[in-house]
């Protein structure tokens, strides 16, 4: 039998540059940004049988989980967008052979920030932690490569610094919802509208609504006595329903694995509570009694000043 007269390529070898600068060397996945074509369907005459042809192109975003280090571009792009400061930049993903030779380039233009989740917060995980998020550009462009130069990243001990276990929730007027235990992942989502002018075969894409999701958690019976304290006098009354009050401030504080740092922060604005009720009870079980929470939020600012992220 014989062998091939090339190797396959490997999808362990990656790297990411927006605006020409290097992003995250711990960056876990990458996928999308591929150009699909929009068709259309034409009768002739009495005929029945259509004639189909491509009208336009879209692009598929880009699907990415990246770790913080190196991630500046990264995250200093997600805190502008989340302000309504936006910003459209370009970037390349390099694939790389097993030696880590270039053979694959893959080009965007024009792109924007369309949602960014945070993985679930959870004081028994042992995960690593990573941000995901999607970019949608207006313009791609791919080429193959024969060999070109070697792919390589600057590794950043500061990723290590990051554990979705090590986190605090806090919540003005209310001390004890720093122990809670465990947030869910939630996305933020920025809306945008694809628009085809003229003969363009490729939309231009303008930003519209930015979304900022409820926040759901969980925290010990034990210290929430304020908070079905909060939910007994701001959901069963109509009139205290509309008292400012019933508005908090709060942040959500990524912190060092011990617990002594602040990494970064999301600082919450217009917070109010949507629903509390007591998790379901077992006979005979020794766990411990939970308390689950629903929050919604205005406004997210992601705050990347702490310890250098900026």
């Amino acid at each position: 039998m014989s062998l091939p007269a090339s190797k396959s390529y490997t999808t362990g070898h990656f790297k990411l540059e927006i605006d020409g600068h290097k992003s995250s060397a711990y960056l876990k996945s990458i996928e999308g940004g591929w150009t699909r074509a929009n068709i259309s369907e034409d009768a002739v005459g009495p005929d029945q049988l259509k004639i189909k042809q491509i009208s336009n192109i879209d692009i598929d975003p880009f699907s990415i989980e990246f770790g913080l280090s190196g991630a500046h571009e990264l995250l200093d792009w997600i805190k502008n967008s989340w302000n309504r400061k936006y910003s459209r930049r370009h970037g390349q993903i390099t694939h790389a052979n097993f030696d880590l030779k270039t053979c694959y380039e893959h080009e965007f233009y024009e792109a924007l920030i369309t949602e960014v989740t945070i993985p679930a917060l959870d004081g028994t995980s042992k995960d690593a932690g990573y941000l995901k998020c999607k970019i949608q550009p207006e313009r791609v462009v791919t080429r193959m490569l024969p060999s070109g130069p070697a792919v390589s990243a600057d590794a950043n001990p500061k990723q290590k610094m990051w554990t979705p276990s090590a986190f605090r929730f806090t919540l003005d007027g209310f001390d004890e919802m720093q122990h809670t235990s465990k947030l869910d992942s939630f996305t933020i989502k920025q809306g945008v509208k694809k628009l085809f002018v003229g003969g363009m075969k490729f939309p231009q894409i303008e930003p519209t609504n930015i979304q900022f999701p409820n926040l759901t958690g969980t925290i010990s019976l034990a210290y929430a006595s304020k908070l079905l304290q909060w939910h007994q006098e701001y959901i069963h009354s109509e009139v205290a329903s509309k008292d400012p009050a019933a508005v908090k401030t709060g942040s959500i504080e990524f912190l060092t694995p011990d617990r002594k740092q602040t990494v970064f922060r999301i600082n919450l604005f217009g917070v109010g509570l949507v629903a509390a009720a007591i998790e379901a009870s077992t006979a005979n079980q020794d766990q411990i009694k939970r308390v689950k929470f629903e929050l919604y939020v205005s406004k997210m600012e992601l705050d990347t000043g702490a310890l250098g992220f900026a």
